[in-house]
């Protein structure tokens, strides 16, 4: 699975990842910080990357314009790095199901740390 992580995850995520997401990108690798979202999303597209966000914006471009790019929405509030990848690969046989059915856009994955 590649990933595109928003700016809204730190870009150190890249160095904690499991090899199941060889070839994972964050925006500042990319070049995209000053980017608007709508350049994000059609690099992610372009380049066949699943949008890795804690915002809600691009699951609204999922509405708005379809997909690809797929979206994995965290919704956990702030949280380490560790915290995303441990969600991730919490969740990593559904979000390989949501990576390959064509029905869905986005991922929500839903979560309450305590601090």
């Amino acid at each position: 699975m590649k990933f595109l992580f928003d700016q809204n995850i730190s870009f150190r995520i890249l160095n904690a990842l499991p090899d199941l997401f060889e070839g994972s990108s964050h925006v500042k690798k990319e070049s995209l910080v000053n980017a608007n979202d709508f350049q994000i999303w059609e690099f992610a597209k372009f380049n066949d990357f699943i949008i890795v966000t804690q915002d809600s914006d691009f699951n609204d471009f999922n509405l708005l314009h379809g997909f690809p790019p797929k979206i994995i929405w965290i919704r956990t509030g702030n949280v380490k790095t560790l915290a995303i990848v441990t969600l991730l690969m919490n969740h990593f046989s559904d979000l390989e199901k949501f990576r390959l059915d064509d029905k869905y856009g986005c991922f929500e994955i839903v979560s309450v740390f305590n601090k």
